[in-house]
């Protein structure tokens, strides 16, 4: 990347809407020193096979750039080969729940992923996180409603049963303290999850048998690095959707979607000879497979790889010793420069799914430490948004052919779709195109609701951010200051006699009052597109 398209990248990082910028979409660089790195994510030991452990499947894919039939090279399907794969276990890895930046460790917190029902709570005696079953063990009442007392115990505000980190009960109000003990029962224990932290997100690996206990000795979860170093700046974000896990995922893998889906809210480089073919200047974009397994796949692009973790992890970053591409030899820290794009898709229930986000950078990490988080959520949420309605549409079309049929009914013959289609490989050899729900009773996907609904922010993303509900909070309550600073100027000038203040001092308090009622009115807008609902039309883009 040459150096002024590296400084547009540092402007992009501010909180505008090119926070979602792709490496893909800036402009050629020489060609990176060579680099592979592999898929290094193993599941527990108990989770893989012997034909997995001595097996790894090289996916090489061959097509075409041209619409036309009889020039378009058929891709090879692993799945011909007639050879039986291990089925993928939702339910032996570790899944991200939230930032620790967004959690409250006064309240418990309500979450679902994977179906499950869980509550997130501080536990200050043992310092540290738990993660329980949302359910209370006496009547089934949700314990994310209770409250966590003065002894640092999880309480059920139902009847005041009380919880310590393990799960115990450690009191049941009603039960007689001279009479039996029944609250040592097991059948009064909250069923709890192993969990840690990593990252700065919490983990939970779901599921509550013995023998995955102390599961953290022998798995850990996906680590990237660069955010735990101090050396880069990496705000999170996190935000339900509404629309299916693999829907996410494979939106998030597709680079040539960007400059029609977020047309004039993504800043991207335009070549001057695509633009003779459309608006937006669509290119092709080469993207080659270079390996792939149960444990997700590694993907070739032009500026670096991308890499799916399964069953979350979605990471792009540049090649080793890289600069992103910078010219300028000369400059060492130039020479050192790194943008990464790290994103989580979690399943949460069919039809909802739910992302974390952060893009690590080693250059003008100043800009996040005066820059409040909050206002580069602004752009995120717009990019977020603006693709929200059609995707959402989309995966109904999806689920009416049947997930299954996807590469019969979608025609993909170019490069750009390389990592899309590798995903639903992956995803239709080791999971039959499902995920593997825990709550069985989970049924098919919801109606479409009305668009104020679907592209819902506030409680999608403002309730469960630190930064949002703070600067909403600050926000409304200026927003109910600037009335009443214009009814008390106008008062003071209509009380007050002309030999009291001047003709110009009467001129300028009218003035203020009438800027702070117009200033008044498009904060009341900003706060409602900000914070709650903005549509976003694509015809008139």
């Amino acid at each position: 990347m040459h150096a002024a398209s590296m400084d547009a990248l540092i402007f992009a990082s501010l909180p505008s809407s090119s926070c979602f910028l792709h490496p893909l979409l800036s402009p050629k660089s020489p060609n990176p020193k060579p680099y592979s790195p592999r898929l290094s994510y193993q599941p527990p030991l108990h989770t893989r096979s012997k034909s997995h452990l001595s097996r790894k499947i090289l996916n090489k894919l061959h097509v075409s750039t041209s619409d036309h039939p009889s020039t378009t090279v058929p891709v090879e399907d692993p799945l011909s080969s007639g050879d039986t794969f291990e089925k993928f276990d939702w339910h032996s890895h570790w899944y991200p729940l939230a930032p620790l930046c967004d959690l409250d460790k006064r309240a418990p917190r309500a979450m679902r992923v994977l179906g499950l029902d869980l509550v997130l709570w501080w536990d200050r005696t043992e310092v540290q996180w738990r993660v329980f079953d949302d359910r209370c063990p006496h009547r089934l009442a949700p314990l994310s409603e209770g409250r966590i007392d003065r002894w640092g115990r999880l309480q059920c505000v139902y009847h005041g049963w009380c919880f310590n980190g393990a799960g115990s009960c450690e009191l049941i109000p009603q039960a007689a303290e001279d009479g039996p003990q029944v609250h040592t029962s097991s059948k009064a224990c909250a069923a709890s999850y192993p969990c840690t932290v990593q990252n700065k997100i919490v983990w939970f690996w779901p599921s509550t048998k013995p023998l995955h206990k102390n599961i953290l000795m022998n798995c850990k979860p996906p680590c990237i690095s660069e955010l735990d170093d101090p050396s880069y700046a990496s705000l999170m974000g996190i935000r339900d959707i509404s629309y299916g896990y693999e829907i996410l995922i494979e939106n998030l893998m597709d680079p040539a979607h960007v400059r029609y889906s977020h047309h004039k809210i993504m800043r991207v480089s335009k070549q001057r000879s695509s633009l003779a073919r459309d608006r937006e200047g669509g290119v092709p974009i080469v993207i080659t497979l270079e390996e792939s397994d149960i444990n997700g796949f590694l993907a070739k692009q032009e500026f670096g790889y991308g890499k799916f973790v399964a069953p979350c992890l979605f990471h792009m970053f540049p090649p080793s010793g890289s600069n992103n591409g910078s010219a300028s030899s000369s400059d060492s820290k130039a020479d050192q420069r790194r943008f990464l794009i790290v994103v989580y898709c979690i399943p949460v229930s069919p039809g909802r799914s739910r992302l974390i986000w952060s893009f690590p950078r080693n250059f003008s990490v100043w800009i996040d430490q005066i820059v409040p988080r909050w206002m580069f959520h602004v752009g995120q949420n717009l990019i977020l948004d603006s693709d929200m309605h059609l995707l959402h549409v989309e995966e109904r079309y999806i689920a009416e052919i049947g997930p299954s049929n996807w590469e019969k009914a979608c025609f993909v013959p170019t490069k750009s779709d390389v990592m899309v289609t590798a995903f639903r490989r992956w995803f239709r050899k080791y999971s039959n195109s499902q995920v593997d729900w825990a709550n069985k009773s989970l049924g098919s996907l919801l109606p479409t609701p009305p668009r104020e609904q679907l592209m819902d922010r506030y409680w999608t993303h403002v309730v469960q951010c630190s930064s949002c509900s703070v600067a909403l909070k600050l926000l409304k309550v200026l927003e109910t200051s600037l009335p009443m600073v214009t009814l008390i100027l106008i008062g003071v000038v209509a009380a007050s006699n002309q030999n009291m203040i001047s003709a110009a001092v009467r001129t300028a308090l009218v003035s203020i009052a009438v800027i702070c009622f117009a200033a008044s009115k498009w904060l009341s807008h900003f706060i409602y597109k900000t914070f709650y609902f903005h549509d976003y039309n694509h015809a008139f883009v």
